[in-house]
Order: C-alpha cells, then sequence, then structure tokens
C-alpha cells in the first residue's frame, strides 16, 4: 500500500470521528493522469465527430450553430487538457479503522465518510483502459441512500490489496451495515 498508516493506527489509541474528518491522506496513482487524459480524449473525439458530422451535414447553418460547435471544441480541449491534472490533484482516500473516507471531483467537489460498521460490499473494477495503464476502481456500498464511495484509479495491486484490508475490517466491526 502507499501508506499503511492510513489503514492501521499509528499507535494503540483508537481513533475518533476527527480523525475521518480531516482532509485523507493517499492520493491515487499518478497513471491515473493519463487513464483520464485518455478517457477523455476518446469521449471527445465521439463528441466532436458526431458535432462536425451534424455542423456539415446541415446545409444551412445559423450563425449560433457555428458559435456552438466552437464552445464544444473548447469545452472539449479545456476536458482532456485541464481536467486529468485537476482531477489527480483533489482526488484523495483513507481508510481508518473506523471510517473509509474519499474527496474527489474536478468542477464539483465531493467529500464522503461512510462509517465501517456500514460497509456491505466491496467491489473492484478494471476496465480496458485500466488495464493498459495497469489501474482499477474500488465501489465500497454502504447501507446509505447517498450512494457508494468510489476511489477510482488505484494501481491495481494496491487495489486488490486495499479489498482484502477492507474486507478485513469489516468482518471484525461490529454492526449489521443497516
Amino acid at each position: 500500500m502507499t501508506n499503511d498508516a492510513s489503514i492501521q493506527p499509528e499507535h494503540d489509541a483508537p481513533r475518533t470521528v476527527h480523525d475521518s474528518l480531516r482532509e485523507p491522506a493517499n492520493r491515487v496513482c499518478p497513471r491515473a493522469v493519463a487513464y483520464w487524459r485518455t478517457s477523455a480524449a476518446i469521449g471527445a473525439v465521439i463528441v466532436l465527430a458526431i458535432t462536425f458530422a451534424v455542423y456539415f451535414l446541415v446545409p444551412a447553418r445559423p450563425w449560433w450553430a457555428t458559435a456552438i460547435v466552437v464552445v464544444i471544441v473548447l469545452a472539449s480541449i479545456v476536458e482532456v487538457a485541464a481536467m486529468p491534472t485537476i482531477r489527480y490533484r483533489v482526488h484523495r482516500w483513507e481508510v481508518n479503522d473506523i471510517a473509509i473516507h474519499t474527496r474527489d471531483g474536478w468542477i464539483n467537489l465531493e467529500s464522503r465518510i461512510a462509517p465501517l460498521n456500514r460497509v456491505q460490499t466491496v467491489d473492484s473494477e478494471q476496465g480496458a483502459i485500466m488495464r493498459l495503464f495497469n489501474l482499477a476502481s474500488i465501489t465500497v456500498t454502504t447501507a446509505s441512500s447517498a450512494g457508494s464511495v468510489d476511489i477510482v484509479g488505484l494501481d491495481a495491486d494496491e487495489a486488490r490489496e486495499l479489498v482484502a484490508t477492507l474486507t478485513t475490517i469489516t468482518a471484525a466491526t461490529e454492526g449489521d451495515a443497516t
């Protein structure tokens, strides 16, 4: 793991809720930047291909159609160029003996803290593009209407270790996760 202290207490004193409220300590794998950039570029190519196809197939184009195309092109450039770096700076995670804490986003920032006694399942995923970068994501489903807690862009080996650690911690945690 990147930082064993993020999972096990540094000393024998029990963790408190206050410990879970500080900024999560761990960043995702640096290769996540290339993964996010590649994914954004693939999406941008598809969107731009459709945009230009529609634009050039319409014989009489009003001025605002050109303005929309320019906005779509600029938004695509910003997403491919800026989003991955910003997302990497923001995306953090940490697991301690009482909670899992994540922070992610790039336009809207979201911070999630889920008590481990509320964890129901721990899933990992590795799509085709993620496999190219040796990355994986983890989804922790909790007994919450707010949805799952996701950590995207972990090194694949680190993700496997984290799944095992979360499984061990939650199995040892009293509670019924409901």
